[in-house]
């Protein structure tokens, strides 16, 4: 199905709502003015100005109101074609999925995300902007987490460092860990949308499929049935590109109150900058709080304390 968009006035985008008063639907996506339906073409506006033309007589209907090309199939679209065991058309399905953010970091907590993205939600959020939280700077996804945290559902779910650390000391996995926060997560969100069933599940593989399931066999487990795993998950369904930003978002909020809490700013990642903004603030709050702040097994916490010991000398 092709796809036009137009950016347009709105007094412009009220003339085509009057153009089209005979074929207006009364279902209206979140955000947008109006929604019409011809014989070979479905037209959203928003109130941001675009609209878009979605159809076999895509670019035949968005002529009229100006020239338009037809979008070419963006990196994340061809990445939605089927991958291993995926179904044709999965890209356009309604998916719960599920991702992660904060398993490299050394400091601040993992969060995990499952959102479900109906197949009629899918041009609005790409209308949005919603992709890949790696390409994205935390500006823009802070700003396109609260605009579609109104729209779909979802759950949040955050391990913080000191049950992380916990949880590790004790033998546990991070696999493991993660296997059980996105499994609940699911489970959540399938409690929220209760009775409607997604068409399919869809996790950000980290592990085996087979280990997954190995390490929530004392939970409660989401049954196996249309529940598929994906590297790169962000580009097959825009549910895990959604999840992820949602993830990244409740991250990055997390680790500013870990800043306010230290008195500095908290640096992302595990290269040499955290190692030594754990040995400030080793140096400023003593080691004792380390837990609250970082993932102890990583091996920054030993470099953190060698440039302590450097500087006390």
């Amino acid at each position: 199905m092709g796809n036009v968009v137009l950016n347009r006035s709105m007094s412009e985008i009220s003339k085509m709502k009057s153009y089209y008063s005979g074929q207006l639907s009364d279902k209206l996506p979140p955000g947008s003015v109006f929604a019409a339906k011809t014989a070979g073409c479905m037209i959203t506006a928003y109130k941001s100005g675009k609209v878009l033309f979605q159809g076999n007589d895509c670019v035949a209907e968005a002529g009229k109101w100006g020239e338009a090309e037809a979008k070419k199939p963006s990196s994340s679209s061809k990445a939605g074609a089927p991958k291993g065991n995926l179904p044709d058309g999965f890209s356009q399905l309604s998916v719960i999925g599920s991702d992660e953010v904060g398993t490299g970091d050394f400091f601040g907590p993992i969060t995990v995300v499952a959102a479900y993205v109906r197949k009629e939600d899918i041009p609005l959020l790409k209308e949005l902007g919603v992709k890949d939280s790696k390409d994205l700077k935390d500006e823009k996804i802070i700003a396109i987490a609260k605009d579609i945290k109104t729209i779909i559902p979802f759950s949040l779910l955050t391990l913080k460092n000191e049950k992380y650390n916990q949880l590790q000391q004790s033998g546990m996995s991070q696999g493991k860990m993660k296997a059980i926060l996105h499994n609940q997560a699911i489970l959540n969100v399938l409690e929220k949308i209760a009775p409607v069933k997604p068409e399919a599940i869809l996790i950000d593989q980290f592990v085996q499929s087979s280990t997954y399931y190995q390490h929530v066999k004392t939970q409660k487990a989401v049954a196996r049935e249309n529940v598929y795993f994906s590297t790169k998950a962000e580009g097959v369904h825009l549910a895990v590109a959604a999840a992820s930003i949602l993830a990244r978002y409740a991250f990055v909020q997390y680790i500013d109150q870990l800043g306010e809490s230290a008195g500095f700013k908290i640096p992302k990642g595990a290269g040499s900058q955290v190692d030594e903004a754990a040995a400030k603030l080793i140096l400023k709050k003593g080691r004792d709080v380390l837990p609250q702040y970082v993932k102890l097994h990583f091996a920054n916490t030993d470099k953190a304390v060698a440039i302590v010991n450097k500087k006390r000398k």
